[in-house]
């Protein structure tokens, strides 16, 4: 029972790909438990990319798919056709049977209650959990000794310092930090608190 704790960009998608494929490797099924179908999605297209042409098969569930995408998902699983399985808290539901489940992955952990965390427990399997702010009561686990937890405190070689600037709202300043960002391959997130801007921002 491991936390991983490290800052955005840091590489704990990483760990948790070459932890899943080992626990593949030695015949074992993995879960990804995600906290939002959008970030079920995203991890599935990381983790099909990264083990590409290897024997090993990845899959989501989520609200996204059809009744019969889950199906076939489910049978998948059931039978071990499916090795690592990545979702919301739907992988946690009764229907869900895996042949032979070795490593849970828990990302996010914030965000889960602890209900979703009492329902982990019972499954009784390694669980690596990772995040960039850990909850307090995460933190006294692992500072108690109840629980591992790895830092990951050294920024990947093409990682920028982190710079905070605070402006009024100045179009030519967002426009050079965008293009900025994306000359370099990077990812922006634009975060607007009025849904009805988003139009005329986009513009």
């Amino acid at each position: 029972d491991r936390l991983i704790c490290g800052d955005v960009g840091f590489g704990k998608t990483e760990v948790a790909i070459r932890a899943a494929f080992k626990a593949v490797a030695d015949n074992k099924q993995v879960a990804v438990l995600v906290p939002t179908t959008v970030l079920a999605y995203q991890h599935f297209q990381t983790f099909r990319d990264r083990l590409k042409g290897l024997p090993c098969r990845v899959e989501y569930l989520s609200r996204a798919r059809t009744a019969a995408q889950s199906k076939a998902v489910l049978k998948g699983l059931k039978e071990g056709d499916v090795n690592i399985l990545i979702g919301t808290h739907r992988i946690l539901g009764k229907d869900v049977q895996f042949k032979d489940l070795g490593l849970l992955i828990v990302d996010e952990e914030q965000k889960f209650g602890v209900s979703v965390k009492e329902k982990l427990r019972q499954l009784k399997v390694d669980t690596l959990t990772m995040t960039a702010t850990p909850i307090p009561r995460t933190l006294q686990f692992s500072l108690m000794g109840a629980r591992d937890l790895s830092v990951i405190s050294t920024p990947p070689p093409n990682r920028y310092p982190i710079q905070t600037e605070v402006h009024t709202f100045n179009e030519e300043v967002i426009t050079d930090a965008i293009n900025f960002e994306m000359s370099r391959n990077g990812q922006v997130f634009f975060v607007n608190n009025r849904i009805a801007n988003l139009p005329e921002l986009k513009a």
